[in-house]
């Protein structure tokens, strides 16, 4: 069942009077929606000038302890002064409260460009900085955040969209492509060690920010799974269109922490996974109306037969990458 929506009940004046309290200081009436699609963001002030984000959490996407998991690993990278940022602990003691059954934290603004990758030094510094995150990543576990894994995630996902969303005439050539890919990348998870990674860990997820380097932004779907989940979405192409890059963020990342060559063969079958963790994540917002005006097509029989067809193709290219 699609998860539906409730953010219909988060008015201005509602999540002003719920982040004051949680704050405990008045607001000005700013209330400047940020883009996100799964969640509900804005730019608040308060009356001291002062600039806040207000994440508002999608209802039924995380549980409270799920929140508190991602919570708890920004806050252990901030203790090893890694470039994060912390979310400002409420009058409750928290860093997480609710306001009309929805939770949210507040964060301090802070001000940074998408970082640019113009070179080899970029790379390298990309690697310190993930070979830091991992080191912070290690040092508890996220028992209830997703398990980056064929067999869990993906065939979770694969289910979830054969049940609610896949038009009758491509259930089967969307079974068994998937099916196919996780049949083959799920014995190249044997030994290979997890941890708490980002999970999204994409180029718009790092600001530069003057005089102080890369800062690393938005851990809302950090996860369990293999440290190069967090690698590969930096790269500019196919893992054997990339192997320059590969080595100069590892040549970075290896500074602080070792990393296991075999992981590499992963890159191509978590590209899929991706794909299809992708298709999962728009299904569970297909309902919401701001989802709906932003991507008026998806579910249509267009949108489907492209989308198998990028599976198809992605399959040929692990089959290559695996020499299959």
């Amino acid at each position: 069942m699609t998860i539906e929506a409730d953010f219909e009940s988060l008015t201005p004046e509602v999540l002003l009077n719920g982040v004051e309290k949680a704050l405990g200081i008045n607001l000005t009436g700013l209330t400047s929606p940020l883009p996100s699609y799964i969640n509900r963001v804005y730019e608040l002030e308060s009356e001291d000038g002062d600039r806040y984000i207000a994440k508002f959490f999608r209802p039924g996407r995380w549980s409270l302890k799920a929140l508190i998991d991602e919570q708890n690993f920004v806050q252990d990278c901030f203790e090893d002064e890694i470039p994060v940022i912390p979310p400002v602990i409420l009058t409750n003691g928290k860093a997480i409260s609710e306001v009309n059954g929805i939770y949210f934290c507040v964060m301090p603004k802070k001000f940074g460009r998408e970082i640019e990758i113009n070179n080899d030094d970029d790379y390298r510094r990309l690697g310190t900085l993930l070979g830091r995150i991992h080191i912070a990543g290690c040092k508890r576990k996220a028992e209830d955040r997703v398990e980056l894994h064929p067999l869990k995630s993906t065939r979770f996902d694969v289910d979830y969209l054969l049940k609610n969303f896949i038009p009758e005439d491509f259930r089967n050539i969307f079974s068994s492509t998937c099916n196919n890919i996780i049949d083959i990348s799920t014995g190249l998870f044997e030994k290979v060690n997890s941890m708490r990674i980002h999970g999204d860990c994409h180029q718009k997820n790092i600001l530069f920010r003057p005089d102080e380097g890369m800062m690393i932004i938005d851990f809302d779907d950090m996860m369990t799974g293999p440290a190069v989940q967090d690698l590969w979405l930096l790269l500019p192409d196919h893992a054997n269109k990339a192997r320059n890059e590969i080595n100069l963020i590892l040549s970075g990342y290896e500074t602080f922490r070792e990393f296991d060559d075999l992981e590499l063969r992963l890159i191509e079958p978590l590209r899929a996974m991706r794909m299809i963790y992708y298709l999962a994540w728009c299904a569970k917002q297909a309902n919401d109306y701001r989802f709906k005006n932003t991507f008026p097509q998806w579910g249509s029989v267009g949108f489907w037969n492209n989308e198998i067809t990028d599976l198809t193709n992605q399959l040929h290219v692990i089959k290559q990458h695996l020499n299959i």
